[in-house]
């Protein structure tokens, strides 16, 4: 099982908000996406470099709870966790106003590997996550 924690800090961009002065919904993916990319780049790892090596992690499943808007010019901190569940890389992120700590989405990502076009374990992406 792996299980480590990453902050990643970002701030609402105004052309992000819809008509009612709040993130679109789909704008929160984005953060969430991002965040794992900053995540694995933490680890020295990228989805460039993954594939190169025939390591294709693709989404499979996303549950995303909204609980609070986020506004525009609001910072935000994308908290994320890594868990191991078979074959699954399961992301479990929540976003919270900086400025109060407001919860403002729970998410949960689940991620597979394509390993050269088949469902499998990466043990390269395993070895350089566990030492995190």
């Amino acid at each position: 099982m792996v299980n480590m924690i990453h902050e990643y800090k970002d701030r609402v961009r105004d052309y992000e908000c819809d008509i009612q002065g709040i993130v679109n919904n789909a704008n929160y993916q984005h953060y969430l996406e991002h965040a794992r990319h900053m995540f694995l780049r933490s680890k020295e790892l990228s989805f460039s470099e993954l594939h190169d090596q025939g390591i294709d992690c693709v989404v499979s499943r996303i549950d995303l709870r909204y609980k609070y808007p986020l506004k525009g010019m609001d910072e935000f901190i994308v908290r994320t966790t890594l868990q191991k569940e078979g074959l699954r890389y399961v992301f479990l992120q929540d976003i919270y106003r900086a400025a109060d700590e407001k919860l403002c989405l729970k998410g949960k990502v689940e991620v597979v590997c394509l390993i050269n076009g088949k469902l499998g374990d990466s043990d390269y992406l395993m070895e350089r996550l566990k030492d995190a």
